[in-house]
């Protein structure tokens, strides 16, 4: 009789004990919540006030802190990212606002409007890039060779012959640069790279 007791009484312990953590751990995930939702208030404020590196901060803690990310925070981290001169990031982001709300949200006209604007960004930065990876390559830099002052042909990777693919099959041409040797000299291959090295 007495042993029952004792294990009825235990069991009705473990089962409150139960609902007590269970209780706590909603508890804190709802505190945790409610931190990222005041957290989210700020940015949108910080946002409005022009401060886009403190409310991108506070954008990068809600995203790592929340379950699904909302439509309106799309947008709100697509634009804050546009001010910030991200504009990748910014065209993902919007991207992604239009694609779950459409042209009915209510950040639809901004947010196609900054998009327009991010992309432009992009284009133009992806054009600088262009512009100076080609400036860099185009100077006058004498590339090394190495002891033997011979490079394998870049033209035809050394085999003396140049293969092309059309409609009709395939063609063969020996190698106009390499002389049927499968190697340049430095000198050739510096002036290859300049476009200087006219095709014998």
């Amino acid at each position: 009789m007495t042993l029952i007791f004792i294990l009825t009484v235990s069991a009705v312990f473990g089962q409150g004990e139960k609902e007590r953590l269970a209780e706590i751990a909603q508890t804190r995930e709802s505190e945790k919540q409610r931190l990222v939702q005041i957290t989210l208030d700020s940015a949108i404020m910080l946002l409005g006030a022009e401060e886009y590196e403190a409310a991108d901060k506070k954008f990068k803690y809600v995203l790592k802190n929340i379950k699904s990310v909302p439509s309106d925070l799309a947008y709100y981290f697509g634009e804050n990212s546009y001010h910030l001169g991200l504009a990748k990031q910014s065209v993902d982001w919007l991207n992604k606002y239009i694609q779950l709300k459409g042209t009915t949200g209510r950040f639809s006209n901004d947010a196609i409007l900054y998009l327009k604007k991010a992309e432009a960004a992009l284009v133009v930065a992806k054009s600088e890039e262009t512009k100076e990876a080609s400036e860099i390559l185009s100077r006058d830099y004498d590339i090394d060779c190495g002891p033997t002052g011979k490079v394998v042909c870049p033209v035809c990777s050394g085999s003396t012959v140049v293969v092309k693919r059309t409609y009709l099959g395939e063609t063969y041409k020996t190698c106009a640069y390499c002389n049927r040797l499968g190697y340049l000299t430095c000198e050739e291959y510096n002036m290859l790279l300049r476009g200087e090295l006219t095709p014998k």
